[in-house]
């Protein structure tokens, strides 16, 4: 049979059909297979079986295909039947069609697991102790209890505490709960079981420290929360000096009493000791207990790097310091009050000294990750160290917690959500963390699912005033001013939170009640202690605007005026801060000079041009839009304004990005209102 005749018979008796409807058919099979029976807790020899099976039918498959025929009259040896009897063709067109239908199937599966499996497994491996329930290596400390006669000791307790924690997050066979979650309990709670629940853990771990000279006692006892049963305790009597034996050692009884798998290079760094300066350990624990003081107060972390600071003075050798210390002056740069280049260098000079004392160590590498994304805004450089960091301290949520912001930044929204609910699990109850969550929530204008969070943080620390502030937004965000209201009664114009004294101002104006939102500005920049000058220029500005929309042109340009004289320096000083050139486009507009107002304002926008700004840009197109309405230019605004109302972002003036209730109350769009675009366009957007 020459080669043409031997082609020819295999299309006519279907064989190439059979071979590509069995190869796309047990391609989708397997893959399913293996999605699929692991959910199920299938051995994982039957997933291998089925493949092999599948490889070995496909020739007699293709055999049987050349050999038979499907007839009207069942099975028929293809040599026996008649040419003229042949339903070759028609079966041939039936196999067409199953195979475009299989293909489908494929290219759907291999899109969903693309696009929704893929994500989700790699985050199952960077954070494996995130996934599934609570099982028995779980564990959270809670505060420990301070026996010392000085009280001003409590920052040695946590320190310790935190210290301890950190070495068992190492550890990979371990859940660990963070401290911004226990640190709520008391020391020696009744309600364990609660608790436990509350955490997600099935074991909880109790201890008091005594410190009296240079002598310390540390007690500690493990608690199965679900049995009531002590599964071991132990008491300590050393000097200061070998405190760090002492966590160690607490830190290997602890998974061994667990039952945790400890590798190598787990005992190794359970048992690093990173200083050998007693003074300068404890002035990096006053570090520690500052940070966890406050949450991301700029005050708080001023104290902070002053004794992480003073712990690298005692011993320049001492890497775990260096590697905080820049941490907190990144946090501190990025932040609204510091961000200048002495800080972001001594951020750099921190850094380097870690990278030169331990390149490899898990805090280098997060402090490393930290300045690739605050610093450099190399996000994608980031991401990758994060990841890296995040197989040596597989229990830490600082690393979900910032990939979430990451995503957030570079308006990846929905993986953000991901990432804050990997971080939850190992941080379920640190109300920046859900404030952060429900923030993400309300960017996306999701406002029930924020107020669930926010709900959640409330049942932690009711009456927070920070906490309130941020369920109000939502609201607000709806245009529902009532319950904001409400929220927001308390707040003062000495209230320490600069975003909460915000959204009290912004309730004001959105209930036209200017009056009061003008006394309180005047109250707040004549008598509070700001904690740098842009702080006070923004306020400023904030004054000028809100007796702008008042009708007060003449009060609006002497705070426009004196504002401008605040912001100008500190634009000229900080070229980069796209926060005082906002305030600064808004003062000259205020005053009348167009030119100068469109021009900052459009520099805040190239600040902000890049895809690692994707979700501030539009806040600093929002400013433009104010910027054009405030000079007359309507129609441009109502074309910023369009666009803006089909994106979730980070806002600039609001707690949420614009929304057709906010169109119709914010007082910055009064000039549009008689535009027949603008009506449309609140048409359009009845929410």
């Amino acid at each position: 049979m020459n080669s043409p005749s031997f082609f020819s018979e295999l299309k006519r008796r279907n064989v190439i059909r059979m071979a590509g409807l069995y190869l796309v058919g047990a391609w989708l099979l397997t893959q399913v297979a293996s999605t699929v029976l692991p959910m199920y807790g299938a051995p994982a020899w039957l997933p291998r079986s089925i493949v092999t099976l599948l490889a070995i039918g496909f020739l007699p498959a293709l055999i049987f295909s050349w050999i038979f025929e499907l007839t009207p009259e069942g099975l028929k040896r293809d040599e026996k039947l008649p040419i003229e009897k042949s339903i070759g063709p028609k079966i041939g067109r039936r196999m067409d069609r199953m195979i475009i239908v299989v293909l489908l199937l494929a290219l759907a599966y291999f899109a969903f697991d693309k696009f929704m499996l893929t994500p989700r497994r790699e985050m199952a491996q960077l954070f494996p102790a995130t996934i599934g329930a609570a099982g028995q290596k779980s564990i959270a400390l809670l505060p420990f209890e301070n026996l010392s006669e000085d009280k001003a000791n409590a920052y040695f307790a946590d320190g310790i505490q935190e210290e301890i924690l950190t070495r068992l997050a190492k550890i990979g066979d371990l859940k660990v709960i963070s401290r911004t979650s226990t640190r709520q309990y008391q020391s020696k709670p009744g309600n364990l079981p609660e608790i436990a629940k509350q955490l997600g853990v099935a074991n909880i771990l109790e201890g008091s420290v005594q410190k009296a000279a240079d002598q310390v006692r540390v007690n500690v006892q493990l608690i199965n929360a679900q049995t009531d049963s002590h599964l071991w305790a132990d008491s300590y009597d050393r000097k200061l000096i070998d405190i760090f034996a002492v966590e160690s050692e607490i830190a290997k009884a602890i998974a061994e009493s667990l039952q945790a798998k400890l590798t190598g290079q787990d005992q190794q760094t359970a048992s690093n000791k990173p200083t050998n300066n007693p003074d300068a350990y404890d002035a990096y624990l006053r570090g520690l207990a500052a940070e966890g003081d406050q949450l991301h107060s700029v005050y708080a972390m001023e104290k902070a790097a002053y004794f992480y600071e003073l712990a690298t003075q005692l011993d320049p050798s001492f890497a775990l310091a260096w590697s905080r210390l820049c941490r907190v002056d990144l946090d501190m740069y990025v932040s609204p009050n510091d961000p200048t280049g002495a800080r972001l260098e001594a951020g750099k000079r921190a850094l380097e000294m870690a990278q030169k004392l331990a390149p490899n160590s898990p805090e280098t590498m997060l402090a490393l990750a930290d300045y690739q994304a605050l610093a450099l805004t190399d996000y994608e450089l980031a991401k990758s160290t994060y990841q890296r960091v995040s197989r040596m301290l597989p229990s830490s949520s600082s690393v979900p917690v910032s990939l979430a912001r990451i995503a957030r930044r570079q308006g990846h929204w929905d993986e953000a959500v991901t990432y804050y609910e990997q971080a939850l699990v190992l941080d379920p109850r640190n109300t920046d963390l859900l404030s952060g969550a429900a923030g993400n929530y309300a960017d996306l204008r999701q406002f029930d699912a924020a107020r669930k969070l926010s709900d959640r943080a409330l049942e932690i620390l009711p009456n927070d005033p920070d906490l309130m502030a941020g369920k109000a937004a939502t609201y607000q965000g709806e245009g529902n001013l009532q319950p904001a209201a409400k929220l927001l009664s308390n707040v003062k114009a000495d209230n320490p939170s600069l975003v909460v004294f915000s959204l009290k101002i912004w309730q004001l104006k959105l209930e036209r009640n200017f009056e009061e939102a003008v006394r309180l500005l005047q109250d707040r920049i004549a008598h509070y202690h700001f904690g740098s000058e842009l702080e006070k220029g923004a306020f400023t500005t904030q004054l000028a605007l809100t007796q702008y929309q008042a009708g007060d042109r003449t009060g609006a340009a002497i705070a426009a005026e004196e504002a401008r004289k605040i912001l100008e320096p500190l634009c000229k000083d900080q070229p980069d801060n796209h926060f005082s050139s906002v305030c600064l486009s808004r003062a000259y507009a205020l005053l009348g000079d167009k030119s100068s107002a469109v021009k900052e304002a459009e520099r805040a926008l190239t600040l902000r041009s890049t895809s690692q700004h994707a979700a501030v840009r539009p806040g600093m197109e929002e400013n433009l839009a104010v910027i054009r309405t405030i000079v007359g230019e309507n129609t441009d605004a109502i074309s910023i304004l369009t666009r803006l109302l089909k994106i979730p972002y980070l806002n600039f003036d609001a707690p949420t990005p614009i929304t057709g209730a906010l169109l119709r109350l914010d007082p910055a769009w009064d000039p549009l209102r008689s535009d027949a675009s603008f009506q449309k366009l609140c048409e359009e957007n009845p929410r």
